[in-house]
């Protein structure tokens, strides 16, 4: 029998938009207790009543900045006091940066690090004692497809979900004589404010964004099954895949492909 959600306690990153709102009302809808951390106090409790009306009657939320390194590991020991003891960790906080390579300076690339990387490891580290002495401990980790295939003008961004993926493949390997399982998420263009934030170059050509409702669907069947590492949508993961078997005709393909961008964005109209 795979594994129920139901009577679990989550702490879900970043559940005051996207996709950390709609998995945190998943998980509602499918019987667990749900908290919720962001920074911004009117869309978090919004998220928080629909958790409540989704069924979570005792869902709680924290406002929290855990851009602010220093603070995360007693936000961590707040929210698991809290909550009375994190199941399943939802390591979904973070922010974009599709910016031209040239165009970043090294302090935008360490603010997305610290939110998109350092952040989630510091939540994880502070809370893992203590799933282990409860003997069980879930943790879904949200990367992107960008982790992988080294998308234009998203080096910051991508670097930083490299490291997340990266650092799951070792935890997973690390904790595998332990009660902890790690997921990894890899969505693509997801239908959220992620894309239309502003301090961000626009996305060099129009793709069509899936509903949120595509992940959650994807991470409740992942949780259920156990399956390490998840593509949304699953063609993505073919991608992949053939990147990893010719990597520099990838990398050449992808430079032709910006090139041609910027010469259809550059003729005259």
């Amino acid at each position: 029998m795979g594994y129920s959600v139901a009577g679990k306690k989550a702490l879900v990153t970043g559940g005051s938009s996207g996709i950390g709102a709609a998995v945190a009302v998943a998980l509602s809808k499918a019987g667990a207790n749900v908290g919720i951390c962001a920074r911004r106090e009117n869309l978090l409790r919004e998220v928080l009543e629909e958790c409540r009306a989704a069924g979570a009657s005792d869902a709680r939320m924290w406002i929290a900045d855990l851009g602010d390194l220093d603070a995360v590991d007693d936000f961590a020991a707040r929210a698991d006091e809290e909550l009375g003891g994190i199941d399943l960790l939802v390591n979904n906080a973070g922010i974009p940066k599709r910016r031209f390579l040239l165009d970043l300076t090294p302090d935008v690339v360490e603010s997305v690090m610290a939110i998109n990387y350092f952040s989630p490891i510091r939540l994880t580290l502070a809370l893992l004692p203590r799933m282990i002495e409860r003997g069980e401990g879930r943790i879904v980790n949200i990367s992107s497809v960008a982790a992988r295939l080294s998308p234009p003008h998203e080096a910051a961004y991508a670097a930083s979900k490299a490291a997340l993926s990266a650092w799951s493949e070792c935890m997973a390997v690390d904790l595998a004589d332990t009660p902890i399982k790690v997921h990894v998420v890899n969505p693509g263009v997801i239908d959220t404010e992620l894309f239309t934030l502003p301090d961000n170059d626009p996305l060099l050509a129009p793709v069509e964004a899936l509903p949120v409702s595509a992940v959650t669907t994807a991470v409740l069947a992942q949780l259920e099954a156990g399956t390490f590492e998840i593509w949304v949508p699953e063609w993505f993961g073919d991608i992949a895949a053939g990147k990893a078997t010719n990597l520099e005709g990838y990398l050449e393909g992808s430079a032709g492909w910006l090139a041609e961008q910027r010469r259809q964005q550059a003729a005259p109209s």
